[in-house]
């Protein structure tokens, strides 16, 4: 099997996103029921990946999505900007009652016994209006990309998502870059458009044709129908085996799959949980350390992982200190209210290499 392989010269873009932009509403641990007041966080899992290489680790990033024209299209535009990603959007105009609308999502934080509550407004959204030949590739790629990535949720918003990915995923391999899909899989957004069954249909088309997959263990029992090993009484969730033994079946069934990474965790309560990283390149298996979290907000540490991970593979670190860029910023990412990093590269690499908390002096 030929392994991963990434550009070493010069390209404009070190890493273009396909996906949706929508917009938080976080009324802290409140419950929605009782909010009074809530934080705005500009997001969406294929972003978050951009936006986190180019404000933390400084890369070159950009995001190909739709854009209203509309105050909450300023809003979020303003946001992109602020964290150094270049837009690429394909406009639509906003009727001034029904929409296009740049779509919602509704989470608290939870707290302690009380897990936090996501729903979402996605009606008549326009990212779910994206269709192959929305974008031209020839012309975006022709100036050099080294990775390309995208995600399920994404593919499960509109009826022909799905097939714009693989355009997207077509035209990057085609120019020489790595293609990767976070499967993300959101029960809540599959069942909207034909559930479980209609997710695998559309996921397993487009994983057969990337090379990297990122995915917890959930994602690749139900967002690829693949059953996972039976789990001994008693063995910890954090115990990689299990998760390796489910990424052979995997990469057997789809052997153009050249990395597959995940975050592991083990959730005691909202706000601790025991946290640890995998990783599987190129028939190697490569483990993270496990430490403890104070979770402020989870939402997004997954992103954070993956695109840690990706910092590291495009700067040529080994594997092993790869991994570990992604679980340390993935873990920072948990520290910060939003969805996307607050955290400087110093204190990744910092944590990566096994710092502490103590204080800064």
């Amino acid at each position: 099997m030929a392994g991963l392989s990434i550009r070493k010269d010069i390209c404009e873009l070190d890493l273009l996103s396909l996906g949706a932009l929508v917009h938080r509403l976080d009324p802290g641990i409140i419950p929605f029921r009782k909010a009074r007041s809530f934080d705005i966080h500009v997001s969406g899992g294929e972003y978050n990946v951009a936006a986190n290489l180019a404000d933390c680790f400084g890369m070159k990033t950009a995001i190909a999505t739709a854009m209203v024209n509309y105050p909450i299209g300023e809003l979020v535009q303003g946001r992109v900007r602020e964290m150094g990603v270049t837009p690429i959007y394909k406009w639509f105009e906003h009727d001034g009652v029904r929409g296009p609308n740049l779509a919602t999502v509704y989470s608290d934080r939870g707290h302690g016994v009380r897990g936090p509550v996501v729903f979402y407004n996605r009606a008549n959204e326009a990212g779910a209006m994206l269709k192959p030949g929305d974008f031209d590739w020839k012309a975006i790629f022709a100036k050099g990309v080294r990775w390309f990535h995208s995600g399920g949720i994404f593919a499960s918003i509109g009826p022909n998502t799905a097939d714009l990915i693989i355009e997207g995923m077509a035209e990057a391999k085609a120019a020489g870059a790595v293609t990767s899909f976070d499967l993300n899989y959101r029960a809540k957004l599959w069942a909207s458009v034909g559930g479980e069954a209609k997710g695998q249909q559309v996921i397993r088309k487009i994983v057969g044709n990337l090379d990297a997959l990122i995915g917890n263990e959930e994602d690749l029992q139900k967002g690829l129908g693949i059953k996972g090993p039976d789990v001994e009484a008693g063995k910890s969730k954090l115990d990689p085996d299990t998760f390796f033994q489910l990424i052979e079946k995997v990469v057997k069934e789809f052997p153009n799959i050249k990395l597959v990474g995940t975050t592991l965790r083990d959730v005691h309560s909202t706000n601790r949980h025991d946290w640890a990283a995998v990783l599987w390149l190129n028939g190697k298996r490569y483990v993270s350390p496990t430490c403890e979290l104070d979770v402020l907000d989870r939402i997004g540490g997954g992103d954070g992982f993956a695109s840690g991970l990706i910092h590291g593979l495009l700067t040529g670190r080994s594997p092993d200190e790869a991994l570990r860029l992604g679980w340390a910023h993935g873990a920072l990412l948990t520290t910060f209210p939003g969805d996307t990093t607050m955290a400087r590269r110093d204190e990744v690499e910092t944590f990566a290499k096994g710092g502490s908390a103590r204080v800064q002096r």
